[in-house]
């Protein structure tokens, strides 16, 4: 049995894609999945499950989600020790100073390096970003609201599903899946 993170992507944004969280819970419990707890209002799921390929775990959260709620919400699932990988890497130092401005973005699958060479990051400034297997790294020293770098420009550049957590909220959720 490992603690698996499910990320589930605009969920709860304005009046888009509204879940309850106590449903939410519910309907992972359903697909036999332990210990499940949920983090905010915005799709973060830290439960137990056997040892299930994570993509599988995935495809079995967003089958849920259509049957039950009528929803088409794409799922990113890591496993804890893949969380604290992550964390681990701390691409950026300076991003300690404001947490909030410092996000991970969750990819479904590893990045295709050609589609990435055609990024120039300079056309991003001051927002910075680094690329690392199957996460983004995003600096925005001027907050996050007015970024290009956002989950639909992913999308569209990547060909993958893309779901962005601020630093603040992966330490959270690495917390969660220790408890």
């Amino acid at each position: 049995m490992t603690r698996q993170v499910a990320l589930l992507r605009g969920i709860n944004l304005a009046r888009n894609n509204r879940v309850d969280m106590a449903r939410l819970r519910a309907l992972v419990q359903d697909l036999g999945y332990e210990r499940v707890r949920t983090h905010l209002q915005s799709g973060n799921i830290v439960f137990t499950a056997a040892a299930t390929p994570p993509e599988r775990v995935a495809h079995d959260i967003e089958e849920q989600l259509r049957l039950h709620l009528g929803l088409s919400v794409p799922v990113v699932v890591r496993s804890r020790d893949e969380l604290a990988e992550i964390l681990g890497r701390k691409p950026l130092p300076d991003a300690e100073i404001d947490p909030a401005r410092f996000l991970v973005v969750f990819l479904s699958a590893s990045a295709d390096p050609a589609a990435l060479r055609e990024l120039g990051p300079a056309a991003f400034e001051p927002d910075r970003f680094w690329v690392d297997g199957r996460e983004i790294f995003q600096w925005h020293p001027n907050g996050v609201r007015n970024t290009k770098l956002t989950n639909t420009f992913w999308e569209k550049h990547l060909q993958v599903t893309a779901t962005a957590r601020n630093w603040n909220t992966v330490t959270r959720l690495l917390e969660l899946a220790d408890e």
